[in-house]
C-alpha cells in the first residue's frame, strides 16, 4: 500500500501543472471503464458531463474521472483527456465510434498571484491530455496537479491522497484537491482537524492540541466571494451499482466536514465523485458497503490534511504560506 488512490487495483494519477498561471490538472485512468456516481454539496460547483452520473441515467461507466483549476477555463481539461483517451481507443460505443466519458470538476483559483490571461488558447485542454498522458501508479502531492494553485483561508492548499483496507479486505482510497473557504487546521497552531484519522504520522503526528486553543472554533474565511470549492474522488475495488457509488460519494462527505471548517458553504463548490472498479473478488455485503463508506470518509479527511501538508508555496508577492514554512516543523515520515 503506497498509501495513494492507486492502491485501488485498476486506475492511474497523472498531473499536469503551468507554473506562469499557477494552475494545474488531475487525470484519474481507468484502466477499464469503472462505475461511478456523484455528490454536490457545495453551493457554487463547477461541472462537466457530470449529469450521467445519476444513477437513473444509462452510461453506467466512465473512462476517466478529472479535477482541474481554472474555474469554468478549466473545464477545458476534460477535452484534452478525451482526446488522449480516442487516441488510444477508449470510449462508449455507438456503431463505429468510441467515445470517452470523463465527467470532472473545476476549483477556483483565479486569483491566486499566477498570470491568467492566456487569451484564446485553450491552456486547460492542452493540460488535461497532459495529465492523462503522464497517469502512473504513482504521483506527486501537495502543489501539483489541481492543486497547484490551491488555496485554503490562511495556508497554501493543495493535491492530497489516502487509501486503506477494510476488514473485508476491500481496498478504498481518496484523491482530492483542497480549495476551501476555511481552515484545515485548528484555530492558528499547527494541529489539523483530521487528527483523529491520521494513520503513520502521514501529516506530522502531532494529534490534537492540548490545551484546546481558544480561537478553535472561530468563523473565518476567505471572504465572500464564490473563490472556493475542495473537490475529491473516492473509489474502491468493490463492485457496486450506481445507486451505490452515489451513497458511498455522500457518505465520503463526512470526511470533508471533518477535515475543514467549515465546509460546503454556499460559495463552495464542494463535490465529490465515487468510483467502483469490481476488481475484487469478493461480492461485497451490505455491511460490507457501509464499512467501505465509512472508510472513505476517514480516507477523505486524511487525504486533505496531505495535501495541506505536503504543499509548497506559490513565488508570488503576497502568496500564502506553507504549513511547512509558517510552523517550521520538520517533516515527519
Amino acid at each position: 500500500m503506497k498509501n495513494l488512490i492507486t492502491d485501488v487495483p485498476g486506475l492511474r494519477v497523472g498531473h499536469a501543472h503551468d507554473e506562469q498561471i499557477a494552475s494545474g490538472v488531475t487525470a484519474l485512468i481507468f484502466d477499464s471503464p469503472a462505475v461511478a456516481s456523484i455528490a454536490i454539496h457545495g453551493g457554487a460547483p463547477g461541472l462537466r458531463d457530470t449529469a450521467l452520473l445519476e444513477p437513473e441515467m444509462t452510461v453506467d461507466r466512465v473512462d476517466a474521472l478529472v479535477l482541474s483549476g481554472g474555474s469554468i477555463f478549466g473545464l477545458d481539461s476534460m477535452g484534452g483527456v478525451i482526446a488522449f483517451l480516442r487516441e488510444i481507443g477508449r470510449g462508449f460505443p455507438v456503431l463505429e465510434i468510441k467515445a470517452p466519458i470523463v465527467p470532472g470538476a473545476a476549483l477556483f483559483d483565479l486569483l491566486n498571484g499566477g498570470d491568467k490571461n492566456f487569451g484564446r488558447e485553450p491552456v486547460y485542454w492542452h493540460l488535461g491530455y497532459q495529465a492523462a498522458a503522464a497517469a502512473a501508479e504513482s504521483f506527486a502531492l501537495g502543489t501539483a496537479g489541481a492543486g497547484f494553485g490551491a488555496t485554503t483561508v490562511d495556508l497554501k492548499g493543495g493535491l492530497g491522497s489516502a487509501s486503506a483496507m477494510t476488514s473485508g479486505g476491500f481496498v478504498v482510497g481518496a484523491l482530492v484537491a483542497v480549495n476551501a473557504v476555511g481552515r484545515a487546521t485548528i484555530g492558528e497552531g499547527p494541529h489539523f482537524w483530521a487528527a483523529p484519522y491520521e494513520q503513520n504520522r502521514e501529516f506530522g503526528g502531532l494529534g490534537l492540541p492540548s490545551p484546546w486553543p481558544a480561537d478553535a472554533l472561530a468563523f473565518r474565511i476567505k471572504g465572500g466571494a464564490p473563490q472556493n470549492t475542495t473537490i475529491a474522488i473516492v473509489a474502491t475495488d468493490a463492485a457496486l451499482t450506481k445507486a451505490e457509488s452515489k451513497r458511498l460519494a455522500i457518505m465520503a462527505h463526512d470526511g470533508m466536514a471533518r477535515a475543514l471548517h467549515p465546509s460546503h458553504a454556499p460559495m463552495d463548490g464542494d463535490t465529490i465523485f465515487a468510483a467502483a472498479t469490481g476488481s475484487s473478488a469478493t461480492a461485497a455485503t451490505i455491511i460490507d458497503k457501509t464499512e467501505i463508506g465509512h472508510c472513505a470518509s476517514g480516507c477523505l479527511a486524511r487525504a486533505i490534511a496531505r495535501a495541506v501538508y505536503e504543499a509548497t508555496p506559490l513565488p508570488f508577492p503576497g502568496a500564502l504560506p506553507s504549513w511547512q514554512r509558517r510552523h517550521q516543523l520538520a517533516r515527519i515520515r
